[in-house]
């Protein structure tokens, strides 16, 4: 339902820098968050839908962690226990998306999980056992899931330097396809103009509605670099109101936190 486009130059000869320079290690950290947060959001927009959830695991007092170690090894457990029940109901196997936040006033742990439904709320929280669950179904819009994405990734900043996420190995991983020269420079820098004339944007890809566009500039070849992305027509989230009624958003502006609302 979703098609995240990026359009960049492609030189038919290497492009000489006229300074070689490495990015300040902020900058960088910067560029990897992006990168891994956008995709963990093709991920989550491909595997999962409307029927699925989110689920939200806290501890009472007396069974907290005391470390990172021990707070990794709980969510293990609770997946391999979700994993067996499922097996046993006949249910369809697990799939998830995990992070761990670790709050910065008091230490406390909490897990955030993007996974399939199907279980009753009470057995989630027999399965888990620790303390206290959350669950809702999840709330698509123009954007699929990616500000609950992205407000999980935030929660788990503490553990920057650690591995981001954990996912079951049975997510599809969406795999790019690269068309180039299919834009002229003349094209690109037309679109890089306006990226709130939907028009242009939407005449490009047939089927497909714009949700949001960006355009960085880049000072070293004076090129300009576009990241689109836009949603199927026949999206299941997607009827005529919402169309009509759904507000404007460009530039890279987020959308509505229906999944934190719940």
């Amino acid at each position: 339902d979703y098609l995240d486009v990026a359009l960049y130059p492609v030189y038919t000869k290497s492009f000489v820098r006229a300074k070689k320079a490495k990015p300040t290690s902020e900058t960088q950290q910067k560029l990897n968050d992006t990168h891994a947060e956008q995709k963990l959001i093709r991920i989550a927009n491909t595997n999962f839908t409307s029927a699925d959830i989110k689920l939200d695991l806290t501890y009472i007092s007396e069974r907290h962690p005391s470390t990172d170690e021990e707070a990794a090894r709980q969510l293990s457990i609770f997946l391999r226990r979700l994993k067996r029940y499922r097996e046993s109901c006949g249910l369809e196997p697990l799939k998830y998306i995990a992070v761990t936040e670790k709050g910065k006033r008091k230490g406390r742990y909490h897990h955030h999980l993007i996974m399939n439904g199907g279980i009753d709320q009470n057995e989630l929280q027999r399965i888990w056992g620790n303390g206290y669950i959350k669950t809702a179904g999840l709330v698509f819009d123009e954007n699929g899931i990616a500000t609950l994405v992205g407000y999980m990734l935030k929660q788990a900043r503490e553990f920057m330097g650690k591995k981001r996420y954990s996912r079951s190995r049975n997510l599809i991983i969406p795999q790019p396809k690269k068309r180039d020269n299919r834009f002229s420079q003349k094209q690109v820098c037309e679109l890089a103009k306006d990226t709130s004339d939907r028009v242009q944007y939407e005449r490009l890809y047939e089927g497909y509605f714009l949700s949001q566009a960006q355009v960085v500039h880049n000072d070293e070849n004076g090129r300009a670099y576009i990241y689109a992305r836009f949603y199927k027509k026949e999206a299941e989230w997607c009827n005529p109101k919402k169309r009509s009624n759904r507000q404007h958003f460009s530039d890279g502006q987020a959308m509505p936190r229906h999944n934190m609302k719940n």
